[in-house]
This record gives C-alpha cells, structure tokens and sequence, in this order.
C-alpha cells in the first residue's frame, strides 16, 4: 500500500516524509492479520523501507516498486522490519533482491523474531547487516 505522499521512482521522496532535521515520523504497528504495507522514506543521506503487517504476495507489486525508488536515490538502503507479523517468500525474495541489486550493503533493522527466523533458514540473513539499533 502507497499513500499519497508517494511517488513513482526519479520523482520526489516517497512514504512518509522525514522532517528537515533527517528524522523519520514514527510508525504505528498494525494488528496481526491486517494486510502488510510498504512505504519508502527518503533523508540526504539513507533511504527507508518501512514493511509492516502482513508481507505476502499481495504486497508483491509494492514491494517491488518500494525497492525500484529505494535502488533510484542511489543512497545506502534500511529496511525497517520492525512492525511485521507475518512474512512469506515474496517477502524473502523481495530481501534478497534488495541485497543483490543495489550497491550499498542493505541494513535491516529491528527485525522481529519470526523474520529473523526466515533470514536463518534460508541464509538470506547472510547477505544483510541486521541490526538493532540503526544509530548504533
């Protein structure tokens, strides 16, 4: 889902707008069982996926979109996956393309525990800088 302060990849920020001092808003979680949602925050100098509900299939052509203007800005990428609650492969492949395609090496961030299980099983987490804290 993309709301209305998003743009198509080359046009200005996308997502939720940080604030001139480079913050990004905070982020409500969602219930279990809602639909999952992308959204794609720009500062000078990062650029911000923010995943949160259900990351499946039917978030598919968001994801892909969230990565083409992430990989766009050219800046080093965060993948916050702090409100997800649930994951399947799309979700896995959307990481892992992330991983491959850009040049900067993607952090992702507050990892919830049952992503972190996927990045195990299938070693994605190999391929990421998985942190906890991005200002560490």
């Amino acid at each position: 889902m993309r709301d209305g302060n998003s743009t198509a990849a080359g046009g200005p920020s996308t997502g939720h707008r940080a604030d001139e001092s480079g913050t990004a808003p905070h982020t409500v979680p969602q219930d279990a069982g809602e639909p999952g949602s992308v959204h794609v925050i720009r500062t000078e100098d990062r650029t911000r996926i923010v995943l949160s509900g259900e990351v499946d299939a039917d978030l598919g052509a968001d994801l892909a979109q969230a990565g083409d203007d992430a990989e766009a800005a050219g800046l080093p990428i965060d993948i916050d996956a702090h409100h997800v609650t649930f994951m399947d492969s799309s979700g896995v492949a959307f990481l892992a393309r992330m991983a491959q395609r850009t040049e900067h090496r993607i952090r992702l961030i507050n990892v919830p525990p049952t992503v972190q299980f996927l990045l195990e099983i299938t070693r994605i987490g190999e391929l990421l800088d998985v942190v906890e804290d991005p200002q560490a």
